[in-house]
């Protein structure tokens, strides 16, 4: 095997492993890595089909995943979120290379009109507020909304606009899942993204990410939130970072929960109640109860699709073939999605500069 070819060689799954785990490869790795040709210059992270990550746009995003804490995170734990970090900048490099490939890189102009909507409820004050509690910068934001809006771009011309859902399979769908139509109470068709700061929970996110202490899974929750309000869609960031092993696959879609369930927890019943659709919720804190006390054992946010009132529902009832329709969508999406961003990957010529250093130095 050429040197090249080893160090096209991807740390892919980095992210669900600790760095310990990461760490014991190396003796096998140092074959492939030692000799090889080292990175352009110090500075390069990654490079994906030629393109540089630079350390100075690594460093920045990782001080902006640090927030305020006041406890410096360990040597070990500092390298491992940078390498997922740098994880997730390459698999958005991709995407955005594959975007401009295709002309669909946002506009001025869009990012322009994009900027205004995020103004308009808020003075200049709170806006440059709201920046720096964010660790951003003016045109740190717009950079992060061409991201976005680049990717949405991308994702409508590419998955969006080749799904057709049929008037026979929304009726297949309705007669397979008929007594789900009767509803005896409302329900809610929500979507979460929920992030823990428990790490010895299992997670099955695109990202392979995953939060290991409070501090940790507050940022990430912060990070997420960011995204939301850059105009990222909820479930493409429910998919990539949610740790929800039951809902991520799926975009985060919990499909119409019913009232009597929402209850159950009077601070989330409140919140969700109080939405109209297409709306999200606050950061919401997850509750365990231990004894007579509550611990905070994660952070959860909330999409309300639809609230559906009690009663049958058939099938020319517009909001049951609309709602049949978008749930179709979101399934066939989510499926061309995760295919389409392993193919992207799959095609990239990828050197991941920061992993092979740590490899060579054995994590010290």
């Amino acid at each position: 095997m050429s040197c090249t070819h080893r160090n096209v060689i991807r740390v892919r799954h980095a992210s669900v492993l600790n760095l310990s785990t990461v760490l014991l490869g190396a003796s096998l790795l140092s074959s492939v890595v030692i000799g090889c040709k080292p990175a352009p210059s110090p500075e390069v992270m990654a490079t994906v089909n030629g393109k540089q990550i630079v350390q100075a746009d690594l460093d920045r995003i990782y001080k902006q995943s640090l927030g305020d804490s006041a406890q410096a995170p360990s040597k070990e734990e500092a390298e491992l979120q940078r390498l997922n970090i740098l994880h997730q900048m390459i698999q958005e490099e991709i995407e955005q290379q594959r975007a401009a490939k295709l002309n669909l890189v946002a506009t001025d102009e869009e990012v322009d009109a994009k900027l205004t909507d995020m103004k308009v409820p808020l003075t200049q004050e709170e806006f440059d507020r709201q920046l720096k509690e964010k660790n951003l910068t003016l045109d740190d934001l717009r950079k992060e909304i061409r991201r976005t809006l680049t990717r949405n771009k991308l994702v409508n011309k590419e998955i969006e606009s080749k799904i057709n859902i049929t008037d026979a399979e929304i009726s297949n769908y309705y007669n397979a899942h008929k007594s789900g139509f009767n509803l005896i109470e409302p329900d809610y068709h929500l979507e979460r993204i929920i992030v823990t700061n428990e790490p010895a929970q299992q997670t099955t996110n695109l990202q392979n990410n995953k939060a290991t202490n409070d501090a940790d899974a507050r940022k990430k929750m912060q990070m997420l939130r960011n995204r939301l309000d850059s105009g990222e869609d909820f479930s493409s960031v429910a998919a990539r970072f949610s740790e929800d092993p039951n809902s991520s696959s799926n975009g985060g879609d919990l499909g119409f929960v019913p009232d009597s369930n929402l209850r159950v927890d009077p601070l989330v019943y409140d919140a969700i109640t109080k939405l109209k659709a297409g709306q999200t919720t606050d950061t919401l804190p997850i509750y365990r109860v231990e004894g007579s006390n509550k611990k905070v054992v994660g952070y959860q946010i909330f999409l309300l699709l639809e609230k559906r009132p009690a009663g049958q529902r058939e099938l020319n009832d517009p909001r049951v073939q609309n709602g049949i329709r978008q749930q179709l969508r979101n399934s066939h999406a989510q499926l061309l999605e995760n295919a389409y961003s392993e193919m992207l990957y799959n095609e990239a010529k990828i050197h991941n500069y920061l992993a092979e250093q740590i490899l060579r130095d054995g994590g010290k």
